[in-house]
């Protein structure tokens, strides 16, 4: 098994007042060339929009989008006719594809909306535009994993165009936990979301990620009640 750690500190950090924004890879005025994606993992934005803040309507292409809120709720609209509001518990996903024109505001004018805004680059391109979003039932995630994204929707999970599970986990302390790749060609993406635990013999921390390649599983040992995972197992080509 082979392991990268990016620390929470070690991400790129923007502040333009309604904004902030930790970038684990190189992303807008950050740029780092070490971190520019794993495998098909190209943008992971740990995003606060403060209170009324937001992204005006804006185009993308050619990438599979999504939006994981922790805090808060955000207002989506965009050119299909869409609309709605994302908040925690939700997913929100897009296929950009042949393009696609959005606005994301935050739907309070008193409180900030927490997220992470997630990139993959598809597996298919020029597919026609598609969004979606689903609700989940967090208590489905309690001391395991709970799938939130897939490439055929299994499990009543939403799907894109990419060979790609994503998987969210909420565990107490002293649980130790295995997770089994997909696909003998992905690597995994973690994120801890909140809490405290160990990989491999590597101590991780509150929006530290770890990258694991050449794996067919590995082993998770939480060290602190209210610990929240996020699994990203990609394609790494």
């Amino acid at each position: 098994m082979r392991t990268i750690l990016h620390t929470s500190e070690s991400r790129g950090m923007v502040n333009q007042g309604w904004l902030q924004a930790h970038h684990s890879f190189s992303f807008a005025n950050y740029y780092n060339p070490e971190r520019m994606h794993f495998g098909v993992l190209r943008v992971l934005n740990d995003d606060i929009f403060g209170a009324g803040g937001g992204f005006g309507m804006h185009p993308h292409d050619n990438m599979e989008i999504i939006t994981i809120p922790f805090e808060g709720a955000l207002r989506h609209g965009d050119n299909m006719g869409n609309g709605g509001v994302v908040k925690r518990g939700d997913v929100q996903v897009m296929s950009a594809g042949t393009g696609i024109v959005h606005s994301e505001i935050n739907d309070s004018e008193d409180a900030a909306v927490k997220l992470f805004q997630i990139w993959l680059f598809s597996n298919k391109r020029d597919v026609a535009p598609r969004y979606d979003q689903k609700t989940f039932d967090t208590t489905q995630r309690q001391n395991k994993f709970q799938l939130l994204v897939s490439p055929d929707g299994a499990n009543d999970s939403l799907w894109i165009h990419q060979d790609a599970w994503f998987w969210m986990g909420n565990f107490e302390a002293s649980q130790k936990v295995n997770y089994s790749l997909q696909k003998p060609t992905n690597g995994a993406y973690l994120v801890l979301v909140e809490g405290e635990i160990v990989i491999d013999g590597v101590q991780m921390r509150r929006r530290d990620a770890i990258g694991i390649t050449d794996a067919e599983s590995f082993d998770i040992e939480v060290l602190q009640d209210g610990t929240e995972i996020l699994i990203m197992d990609i394609p790494m080509q």
